[in-house]
């Protein structure tokens, strides 16, 4: 009988040992994945109060930017429809002095590089002027020039050219007179003359610019 006692509580002990165990291990386990679990919401909730405030900056600047934009856009129809021009012609005229504003300000600084409408142009002031075209040359550079239409920075590109014309010393001055006070920039850096007066040539280096339009670098930023 007190052998039967002995077994009974030292089964009861292990029982209650191994419920402990069992009891302890499954709190450890609790403890732990509770833990990682913690600290994995944490982390994300982090991640998203910052893409959250991310958002909301880039929000904010387009908000800005939208309300730039039209701004922008009531200054150029304001800019393009004055009458008179910038020049103090009519708009929709037809002389030098004439067009609306926009075509102006393009005329003075084209945003391609586009060699052979410079020679029409030239071509066309050269015989306002009453002389003959003994010709015009140049680099014709567009297959440089083509990667480089468009930049986030844009500068004036020059692009060189002479002109050899014939005519009186008179047409050749009023020629040189009229490239300096045009609307498009050009800076005339040699004048080689011969003949007389009456009947002259010229070798005119000078050269022009145009301006690569300006490119919007919209990027994609990565929240860490």
């Amino acid at each position: 009988m007190a052998r039967t006692n002995s077994f009974t509580k030292r089964s009861l002990i292990n029982k209650a040992n191994s419920t402990m165990v069992v009891a302890t291990a499954t709190a450890a386990f609790i403890l732990v994945f509770t833990g990682v679990a913690g600290k994995s919401l944490f982390s994300q909730l982090s991640y998203q109060n910052k893409v959250i405030n991310v958002k909301k900056t880039a929000l904010k600047q387009l908000k800005t930017d939208l309300q730039a934009r039209d701004k922008l856009q009531q200054a150029y129809r304001a800019f393009a429809a004055g009458n008179p021009n910038i020049l103090g012609g009519n708009p929709v005229g037809a002389t030098q002095k004439d067009g609306d504003n926009a075509k102006l300000v393009l005329d003075a600084l084209p945003s391609k590089y586009d060699f052979p409408a410079l020679a029409t142009s030239l071509e066309k002031i050269i015989t306002d002027q009453n002389l003959g075209i003994l010709g015009i040359t140049g680099t014709d550079q567009e297959a440089d020039q083509a990667s480089k239409q468009t930049s986030p920075d844009p500068q004036p590109v020059a692009m060189p050219f002479q002109l050899q014309v014939s005519g009186s010393y008179g047409s050749i001055q009023s020629l040189v007179d009229v490239l300096l006070r045009s609307i498009r920039p050009f800076q005339i850096q040699t004048v080689d003359l011969s003949g007389d007066e009456s009947s002259m040539s010229a070798l005119i280096s000078a050269q022009t610019f145009y301006q690569p339009g300006k490119n919007l670098q919209i990027k994609q930023e990565v929240v860490k």
